[in-house]
């Protein structure tokens, strides 16, 4: 009985629980659909947390997201990394998608997918917030009917690589708004 909150049993659950936090993944038809709720808890006024888009730029911004990994507009030629000392984009993925942590607030928007520079600028919010959904409907969607494009920071991906990022980068702007 005194075990129960024994240090083993503490490891042991915050490894339970990070085996939680990393099967989170749009292809989970329950997680695809608790992210969609969540989008649709946005609104024009949505306060931002940090950063500095704001809730109808940050729609637009996943919008785009999702038009350049499917191939609906372009990423530019240059490659990124988000830290000065190159690794392998292998590395990036295994700390991006499997190590139970938030993404990080303040990483560079790249200027394909950021409003106020080369991405799509906000119209009418819920006709954007409409288009998101059906973006997201058709990035999930089996059979695809596009071919995946590299991504600037993680290169190439699979199909539950693409699922996790989609998941991971979705579940972070809407954290953003506090949705």
């Amino acid at each position: 009985m005194g075990t129960r909150f024994s240090g083993a049993n503490l490891r042991a659950n915050g490894a339970y629980q990070a085996r939680i936090m990393a099967k989170r993944t749009l292809s989970n038809p329950i997680d695809k659909q608790q992210i969609a709720e969540r989008v649709q808890k946005i609104q024009p006024s949505s306060r931002r947390l940090w950063g500095r888009m704001t809730a109808p730029q940050m729609i637009c911004h996943l919008t785009d997201s999702f038009r350049v990994t499917m191939g609906l507009k372009r990423w530019s030629t240059e490659r990124i990394s988000v830290t000065p000392i190159p690794v392998p984009d292998w590395f990036l993925k295994w700390v991006a998608f499997s190590v139970p942590l938030k993404w990080q607030q303040g990483t560079p928007t790249r200027p394909e997918v950021d409003p106020e520079k080369d991405g799509t600028p906000p119209g009418e919010f819920s006709a954007d917030c409409q288009e998101l959904l059906q973006l997201l409907n058709r990035f999930t969607r089996q059979p695809r009917n596009f071919e995946w494009q590299a991504h600037p920071i993680f290169g190439p991906m699979t199909d539950a690589e693409w699922m996790r990022w989609g998941y991971l980068h979705m579940d972070h702007h809407l954290r953003q708004f506090g949705a």
